[in-house]
């Protein structure tokens, strides 16, 4: 449907669909209606489309999600004011977690500031500026080339993260030129993929610590999937034997199927046993935050060497001193090391290392056998391990597992160690935890990976806060599984009451709501587990329904290992007097 004028939805249409966007999340607003009109007119056409979800938070999460399941950038868009005001949640998790996110937010003209018209009296670039690596406003049509060119560029390069651009009606809605397109530049001539290496002396300083070391440990974290460095992460740790763990935003970059794998969640033996007695640490990409225990007492040692790695140089010795840092890129660095390490590290040290290695690697054996008593467990209400045990074992390694926040989260983690992932297959906000992103990054990863099955991991408390985009799932007709872990209660905060609060349970009890019936009136299948027995059946009917589906499990209330631990650490650092 063509019309006469050009306009700047039509630019900002065409400047997306240049850069091989493909989905827009949001809810429609007034001030975007030019851009949802281009969609309308040619964007569908030509490949790109806008994802209507229920709530502008969760279409940041959705796109935030197709980041993390694509490595490109996420698009998500709301409208001024409240719009832009909803996405503030999920912008933030996506700056905590380093996730590339173009923000599209919507502002009145100008020539209405300071009028009191409705909507359009916040400092949307204020609001934004602590969690968005770039603030861009656009007044008038040919500034939009230049604009997303630019925050675009930012978003991928160097630490990714989320970019902010705002638009005012009249870059919007005035008069664009044949001109302002021919500003539009193929990305391949504003931006290329920059691997900063290492210089040569920390490469050499990194291998001569190897030579003394006798028991190395690798952690990669999330740089690593965002450099693409797992094959030659793999070949560093399996080729020279020594042990490796990720963070969890690191899941998949190495895992179980490879015999040098320690575990990506500190509850795990093996590399718990690994950082309290290693020597030499070699760190990719990984924030030495609450995932790695901060690099502190009681977990690691004070004289352990670290060498780090990373692309942002303020995550270099934070919380924790370096023998060498190095900001640069994993991928790069990782090769940098194989080459000198081939050339000038003595053999003999991958027999020695490889004695420490099979040495952690004794710990799986019994820690398998503890997992073997759980799949057998007959306990009701079902244990939650059990649970997580159950749907690792059942769905197919490909899987992408999206994990919500609350204690079913650390069940998660904690057994993801015992099966192979592969990058970027399991998705979680980290940094910042979220509740309710299990079933938007779910719907985002779906569109991302149409061919691959996606499960969420959420529990009652944390599905209730985005429950709405079931409608969403059903709309585009979205074979999502959602898997509920119901206790019936905030369990991460009771099971605190529990161990510091003489079980004084305060706000953390919730109604036993049947949440399959909810899911039913959306039109998703749905069913309601009471018996552990019958949960794989369960699983392969919401597959075979192929529906967005939802299985709402009764499970019981546990402390789940992690919070005991966390309460270690802050009791170490004397946070209780």
């Amino acid at each position: 449907m063509a019309k006469k004028n050009l306009d700047g939805g039509d630019l900002l249409i065409r400047c997306l669909l240049n850069e091989g966007v493909k989905h827009i999340f949001g809810i429609t607003g007034g001030e975007l209606l030019r851009i949802y009109d281009a969609v309308y007119r040619f964007g569908r056409d030509e490949g790109i489309d806008t994802i209507m979800v229920r709530h502008e938070q969760n279409g940041a999460h959705a796109a935030d999600a197709y980041a993390r399941a694509t490595g490109e950038i996420g698009v998500c868009m709301g409208t001024v004011g409240p719009g832009v005001m909803h996405l503030i949640p999920a912008v933030a998790s996506a700056w905590a977690d380093s996730i590339p996110l173009l923000v599209i937010g919507a502002q009145v003209a100008k020539i209405f500031d300071n009028t009191g018209i409705i909507q359009g009296y916040i400092d949307q670039i204020a609001v934004m500026k602590p969690i968005t690596k770039i603030q861009i406003r656009v007044e008038e049509p040919s500034e939009i080339p230049e604009a997303v060119q630019k925050a675009i560029k930012t978003a991928l390069s160097g630490r990714r993260g989320p970019v902010y651009l705002e638009f005012r009606e009249t870059a919007l809605v005035r008069t664009a030129s044949e001109d302002n397109l021919k500003k539009i530049q193929d990305p391949n001539q504003y931006r290329q993929e920059h691997r900063p290496k290492a210089k040569n002396e920390d490469v050499k300083a990194t291998v001569n610590l190897l030579k003394m070391a006798e028991k190395p440990l690798i952690i990669a974290g999330g740089g690593v999937i965002a450099s693409k460095a797992s094959e030659e992460l793999i070949r560093l740790s399996t080729n020279y034997m020594i042990p490796a763990g990720t963070t969890v935003n690191g899941v998949g970059s190495i895992s179980r199927d490879k015999n040098t794998f320690v575990g990506s969640m500190f509850t795990v033996n093996a590399l718990r046993t690994a950082a309290s007695n290693a020597d030499i640490i070699l760190s990719f990409g990984c924030k030495w935050d609450y995932t790695t225990l901060f690099g502190d007492a009681p977990f690691w040692k004070k004289d352990q060497k670290i060498i780090q790695v990373d692309i942002d140089s303020s995550e270099i010795g934070k919380n924790r001193p370096v023998e060498v840092g190095i900001v640069a890129d994993a991928k790069s660095v990782i090769s940098q090391l194989l080459l000198e390490m081939e050339n000038s590290l003595p053999k003999e040290k991958i027999t020695e290392w490889s004695e420490w290695n099979d040495y952690l690697q004794d710990f799986y054996e019994g820690e398998l056998k503890q997992i073997e008593k759980f799949l057998k467990s007959e306990k009701k209400p079902i244990p939650p391990q059990r649970l997580v045990l159950e749907i690792y074992n059942f769905f197919p390694p490909e899987t992408i597992y999206t994990i919500d926040g609350g204690d079913i989260m650390a069940f998660s983690h904690m057994y993801v160690s015992y099966f192979s992932r592969f990058p970027r297959s399991y998705l979680y906000p980290s940094g910042m935890g979220h509740l309710g992103v299990g079933l938007p990054y779910a719907i985002g990863a779906k569109l991302a990976k149409p061919n691959t099955p996606i499960v969420a991991i959420t529990g009652d408390g944390a599905f209730l806060f985005s429950a709405q985009e079931l409608d969403t799932a059903v709309r585009y007709n979205l074979p999502i599984i959602c898997i509920i872990s119901n206790n019936s209660c905030w369990s991460m905060i009771k099971g605190n009451q529990d161990i510091n609060f003489d079980k004084r349970y305060c706000d953390t009890d919730l109604p036993p709501t049947d949440y399959a019936k909810i899911a039913e009136s959306y039109g998703c299948y749905a069913e309601h587990v009471v018996n552990p027995e019958d949960l794989t059946g369960a699983f392969q009917r919401a597959i075979d329904s192929n529906k967005p589906a939802v299985i709402d499990v009764e499970v019981a209330f546990e402390i789940n290992p992690a919070r005991r631990m966390f309460d270690l650490y802050k009791k170490s650092k004397g946070l209780y007097g």
